[in-house]
């Protein structure tokens, strides 16, 4: 008679409802200081969004009293005269010099800042390295009214030469051609701006670069590959966004700048084809220049040109972000 045995699994035991209970436990075992830490930095995040929304509204509100009285085209009108009834002001000559004269400084500054950064972690021996580090960072720190006087007593008249060069040879374009006048131009404007921008750039690209994970390099060198190979293969890649943000942070600076600006360029309201002319101005460099003698509608019309340059600034945040967000397999976090 055979006999067969049935057995059963034991069910296995319920799992018991603990994650609500370890929440309100790790929630309760918080510390004070994690608590009024959590507090404070939550509240400086929503204070800075109140700062901003503040900064807003007021800036709107102001350039929206200047442009209902002004008898122009606030957007393309050649003329800044707040004094006239109905006055008549525009941006377009500081929307057209802020913009010209910012790229002429980061078309300078990004690539030869990066190159600095790059000979300072990857090439440059420690003894040199360090001096010259230190000095970069000197520079930033020299105010701007301190590059203001240094262009003018000795930028300016050194110019002479390379607007000459330029107009002997590529004056043919238009862009490079010169009336020999006083060479206080955009050209000169975007020269200094550059030598102001790019100790930020390269000092933190260069921070950047050198968190590129030592296992990438060695590598890249067992494979065979150059020194500037690796920069190019495993460095550059690692170090994009990183670059994009410094950049992104001079270009801050130079659309903002306000006293070099001011101390170098001869500003008028009218826009040169070329760049080694006089001619031209920048919103910063306007409001500065003109704050001080303006009536009270001359002050909301200058507040306007300001909002211009704060959405401007925030567009170029924004971009920047875009593009770091569209490149994070780049990024040092998921390297």
């Amino acid at each position: 008679m055979d006999i067969s045995t049935k057995t059963t699994d034991a069910p296995p035991p319920t799992p018991r409802p603990a994650a609500a209970g370890h929440r309100r436990a790790a929630r309760g075992a918080t510390r004070p200081g994690d608590r009024v830490f959590l507090g404070l930095s939550r509240g400086s995040g929503i204070l800075l969004l109140v700062i901003m929304a503040a900064i807003a509204v007021f800036l709107t509100y102001r350039a929206c009293l200047a442009i209902s009285d002004d008898h122009g085209n606030f957007l393309t009108t050649f003329e800044w005269n707040t004094n006239l009834v109905p006055p008549s002001f525009g941006i377009a000559v500081l929307a057209f010099g802020t913009v010209v004269s910012s790229v002429i400084a980061m078309a300078l500054a990004v690539p030869v800042a990066v190159a600095i950064a790059l000979f300072l972690t990857h090439y440059a021996p420690r003894r040199l390295g360090g001096p010259v580090a230190y000095v970069i960072d000197l520079l930033a720190a020299v105010p701007s009214i301190v590059y203001g006087l240094w262009g003018a007593l000795v930028l300016v008249p050194h110019m002479n030469g390379v607007f000459g060069w330029l107009d002997h040879y590529l004056g043919w374009t238009g862009i490079f051609s010169w009336d020999g006048g006083a060479p206080r131009s955009m050209l000169t404007v975007g020269i200094l701006l550059a030598i102001m921008i790019l100790p930020i750039i390269t000092n933190v690209s260069r921070e950047v670069f050198r968190q590129v994970p030592r296992m990438h390099e060695e590598a890249a060198l067992a494979l065979g590959a150059t020194r500037w190979e690796v920069v190019r293969m495993a460095v550059l890649p690692f170090g994009r966004s990183g670059v994009i943000s410094a950049s992104m942070l001079g270009l801050g600076r130079a659309l903002g700048e306000t006293m070099a600006v001011a101390t170098v360029l001869s500003p008028t309201f009218d826009i040169q084809a070329s760049l080694l002319n006089p001619g031209g101005g920048t919103f910063a460099q306007n409001i500065a220049g003109k704050f001080g003698e303006a009536t009270q509608q001359g002050r909301d019309a200058l507040i306007a040109s300001g909002l211009v340059l704060f959405v401007i600034t925030l567009l170029v945040n924004g971009a920047a972000r875009a593009i770091i967000a569209r490149r994070k397999e780049y990024s040092g976090a998921n390297a």
